[in-house]
């Protein structure tokens, strides 16, 4: 599914009911080669799939991989470039035993690294730890959860996704 490409990318911009409103000029600041996982469960099945379709298709013209929060053979009729989520090419961990359960993914996205809106007093990683978790990690890890181009330079070198951070 995800098109076998020789290098990941290196940010993440995920999609939420947040973010909806301001999507189309996210996804056009975008560097060329960055990824884009489209979630929108708070939308009702017919509109989620149109609100893709548009999304998709800059994404298209952009360069920008999309990923599908769904299964992988709900990615393969949307058209998406891979799956998000249990099972697809890129998972979601937030400890070592789930780094260790990724499945058939290619990538993984270790969170919460920063303290985020989406889950406020939820315990974080931070800086040391999220890079002690992702050295051990037998994929390539990105970072998720607070991040954003300021904290993204305490994690250095490591790739990284964002709802709010990057919208």
């Amino acid at each position: 599914m995800m098109k076998r490409q020789t290098h990941l990318p290196r940010r993440w911009l995920v999609s939420d009911a947040r973010n909806d409103a301001v999507l189309e000029r996210a996804l056009a600041r975008l560097p060329r080669g960055s990824g884009f996982i489209y979630r929108h469960y708070h939308l009702p099945p017919a509109e989620r799939r149109a609100r893709y379709e548009a999304l998709r298709r800059l994404c298209r013209a952009r360069g920008i991989a999309i990923m599908l929060a769904g299964s992988r053979r709900e990615a393969r009729a949307w058209r998406a470039d891979g799956a998000y989520g249990p099972g697809g090419e890129v998972a979601t961990a937030h400890s070592l035993r789930e780094l260790r359960r990724t499945g058939r993914a290619r990538a993984v996205l270790l969170s919460p690294a920063f303290p985020t809106r989406s889950h406020p007093g939820a315990k974080v990683l931070g800086p040391l730890r999220f890079l002690l978790l992702a050295a051990q990690s037998p994929l390539p890890v990105s970072a998720l959860g607070g991040v954003n181009r300021r904290t993204a330079r305490r994690i250095p070198g490591t790739a990284w996704g964002a709802i709010d951070g990057l919208s």
